[in-house]
């Protein structure tokens, strides 16, 4: 980033969060995003209350017994699946950034599909392709004779080491993303002069691609842990038992709620230390640069031998992430069509477009309100408040429905108290007995996509703007009506796609927080694969990776816009 252009945005981002008329034209508008940020935040907090307060204290039996064994499996998968994925998603930004081989354009956007496939539809995929009645054992066995698992060694399919191997090809794009777009924004003269003092391609990406591109690194490497932390689906498919999985045995086995909070503190703690290193990563993702308008980096075409080498190791992650899962999920939906026409799926499908959509028009219009309110109230208050609403990303499905569950069934059973009290008549459960729990879960837990986003929009449209309009007459309700919203549809239609996207494939909260006989897709798939039912459980998988599919193409759509490099060069 160009040190005007540093000064250009530090500038605009101050004088954004200036109040362009006076505070009590917008206090409504304050007073509410106030009351969003308390919405979100209380789940969190309400988590933090009972681990401190539980009814019945087994923390110490935890530690002695059940806790080091979920820390340790939790930090195994987070390093080693982040490290993985670093590295995969690094060395495809650094190929299709810097060079020109077979198929590197459309590698470019392919490497994105993953994006679409949940990690856990990945491991059911991967569990039926490699296991002893799959594919590849069934065609060993074939080939060499054999007639039983005594006759010949395969390694353990279901296992911690599958399942890093199940998240990095999953979760390698957030690296890829971030380090590609660090790769590009380099000017291209730095490495010209690097290859003139004669450096090769190993020692160009050492000493000067990856010490500029290492905090964008560092940021998608996090984010890749936190994925990994907050995962349930994987982990429980494989019988690997981390601190997400602890949760639900606690819970809804041992019968003990105060525990479930005491280990999800921890989960917390885990993914607020994840937040910091890549908030502090990202802090320090800038460049030098001259003054003068640099070049961008030109790509340079493979020679054939070392091309076909970039095309298959690029090729490899794709095939990994997206074609295996995909291929054999829509294999077991082609083998089974009559489990599209199941009652089950069609109230599956009904339950997920009437949750996630819901979540995410609330969201959505919450985050803009928040964003909105907060920027009438000058410069301070937005600087303490939206950090704080993004926490509820970094807690886990299975951490917020702690913190959601618990209250509200006490607050459900006060109000139908009431309610019966006044009509004589029992209204049931209100809250936790319809999928209003579900709806706050996604709220909370995709706020801080949709708060992003809105915070970006604003922060285009020059406050000028705002003032003008005010100088016109308009109050802030019709500031909004009129100049925002047409001036950031674009950015409120992209927010409300991620939001509902993630909605659709959130599995941990949805399973914490359903009522009895309330399916979504995601709880569909999870239930019929966790019965070997692959058949059943393709056609709800499809359409889950069919929604995620056209959100990647959306991203992949505005990836490619990024500005292209120079004319290409043979090397």
């Amino acid at each position: 980033m160009r040190a005007s252009q540093e000064i250009q945005g530090l500038a605009a981002r101050r004088a954004s969060f200036r109040a362009p008329w006076p505070a009590r034209g917008g206090l409504l508008w304050t007073l509410a995003a106030l009351g969003v940020a308390a919405l979100v935040l209380l789940p969190v907090m309400s988590v933090v209350v009972i681990a401190f307060r539980p009814t019945e204290n087994i923390w110490p039996h935890l530690i002695a017994t059940t806790l080091p064994r979920y820390l340790t499996n939790t930090g195994i998968l987070a390093l080693v699946a982040g490290l993985l994925a670093g590295a995969v998603g690094t060395g495809a930004a650094w190929l299709t950034a810097m060079y020109r081989f077979p198929l590197s354009r459309s590698l470019e956007w392919l490497l994105l599909m993953p994006l679409a496939i949940p990690a856990y539809v990945g491991a059911y995929a991967v569990v039926d392709f490699l296991d002893y009645a799959g594919p590849v054992q069934q065609a060993m066995r074939a080939a060499m004779g054999w007639t039983s698992a005594q006759d010949y060694w395969f390694p353990q399919v279901r296992s911690r080491s599958a399942a890093i191997v199940v998240f990095a090809a999953a979760l390698y794009p957030y690296v890829y993303l971030l380090a590609r777009a660090a790769f590009r924004e380099q000017p291209g003269g730095g490495y010209e002069v690097a290859r003139s003092l004669g450096l090769g391609p190993f020692a160009l990406f050492g000493r000067v691609g990856m010490p500029l591109a290492r905090p964008a690194i560092a940021a998608g490497i996090a984010i890749v842990m936190m994925e990994t932390v907050s995962d349930f689906g994987v982990v429980d498919y494989f019988g690997v038992q981390t601190l997400t999985t602890g949760i639900f045995t606690t819970w809804l086995e041992s019968g003990n709620a105060g525990g479930a909070a005491q280990i999800a503190c921890v989960i917390l703690a885990v993914m607020l230390g994840l937040v910091a290193v890549e908030k502090r990563a990202r802090r320090h993702a800038r460049f030098a640069q001259s003054a003068r308008q640099s070049r961008p980096v030109e790509k340079r075409r493979l020679a054939r031998a070392p091309g076909a080498v970039a095309t298959l190791l690029c090729a490899i992650p794709v095939a990994v992430g997206f074609v295996l899962p995909f291929g054999v999920i829509l294999g077991h939906a082609s083998d089974n069509p009559g489990a599209w026409v199941s009652a089950g799926l069609a109230r599956a499908l009904l339950h997920t477009l009437a949750t996630g959509g819901g979540a995410a028009l609330l969201t959505v219009l919450a985050a803009f309100a928040l964003v909105y309110g907060i920027r009438l109230t000058g410069r301070r208050l937005p600087a303490v408040v939206l950090p704080a609403t993004s926490i509820g990303y970094a807690a886990p499905g299975a951490v917020l429905a702690v913190g959601i569950l618990i209250p509200l069934a006490a607050l459900d059973h006060r109000v139908a108290d009431a309610i019966e009290a006044v009509t004589g008549r029992d209204p049931g459960l209100i809250l936790t007995g319809t999928a209003a729990a579900i709806v706050l879960a996604y709220v909370v837990r995709f706020f801080a996509i949709a708060q992003g986003a809105a915070d970006a929009a604003f922060g285009r449209v020059p406050p000028s703007f705002a003032m003008a309009a005010r100088s016109l007459g308009r109050r802030p309700g019709g500031v909004l009506r009129d100049l925002y919203l047409p001036l950031l549809r674009g950015s409120v239609g992209t927010a409300l796609l991620l939001v509902f996207v993630d909605c659709v494939k959130e599995l941990p909260a949805t399973l914490l927080l359903r009522p009895f006989n309330y399916d979504t897709l995601a709880t569909r798939v999870h239930e019929k694969a966790s019965l070997e039912n692959l058949g059943d459980a393709a056609p709800p998988a499809i359409l889950v990776m069919a929604v995620g599919l056209v959100a990647v193409l959306v991203l992949a759509r505005m990836h490619m816009r990024a500005p292209g490099p120079g004319p290409e060069r043979r090397a």
